[in-house]
């Protein structure tokens, strides 16, 4: 259970960081960023693996760049279904999520030298 809080944590928190720093994306307040985690979590366990499956062809044609495209649906998803988290634009399509990525990488690393026996997984 603490894994869990501790990767939603730091994924709403990545998300103020994106909201920071890539236009584009707005998110209204704290607790917006937490729904906005809880979903971009949902999204990409459950509806990310079916886009991916289903252009693998065009992903396979695209030496994997196709894959850029599908984050960036699964976030603009998140998105709209969120009040107060919004994704405005090809920048904030694009560079949005592999910022949140980076970003998400480098607390659950933290989180998890500061809690050894915590399991913590990086979302995005």
């Amino acid at each position: 259970m603490i894994g869990f809080l501790l990767t939603t944590l730091a994924t709403a928190l990545s998300l103020l960081v994106v909201d920071l720093a890539v236009p584009g994306v707005d998110l209204a307040n704290f607790p917006a960023a937490i729904v906005a985690a809880l979903a971009i979590g949902l999204i990409n366990s459950t509806v990310k693996p079916i886009l991916s499956t289903l252009s693998l062809p065009l992903n396979f044609l695209t030496i994997g760049l196709f894959s850029f495209v599908i984050n960036g649906l699964c976030f603009w998803l998140a998105a709209v279904l969120v009040p107060g988290f919004y994704v405005n634009g090809l920048l904030g399509f694009f560079l949005g999520p592999v910022i949140l990525s980076f970003v998400n990488t480098l607390l659950s690393k933290y989180f998890a030298e500061r809690n050894p026996d915590v399991t913590i997984k990086t979302e995005v």
